[in-house]
């Protein structure tokens, strides 16, 4: 797993009339996006990799690592 978050998903330059705040990291935001299109086909998975949600939130992570270092090469 990496250590680094990717910063945060929707950065928001601070100024005296904007609350800012830092929320859900690059590396959260590209794992829920990938666990949405892992759900979306999960009618055809075996009821094994159904029931293993543990593996599939894992695979997510892993993708979005995959992800962060995509942009780290470009």
């Amino acid at each position: 797993m990496s250590n680094k978050d990717g910063g945060p998903a929707f950065p928001q330059v601070p100024s005296d009339d904007v609350y800012s705040y830092v929320g859900l990291s690059l590396r959260d935001y590209f794992a829920a996006k990938t666990l949405s299109g892992v759900i979306s086909n999960i009618s055809e998975m075996t009821p094994e990799a159904r029931a293993d949600i543990g593996k599939m939130a894992r695979d997510c992570y892993l993708m979005a690592d995959a992800m962060l270092k995509a942009r780290e090469a470009k």
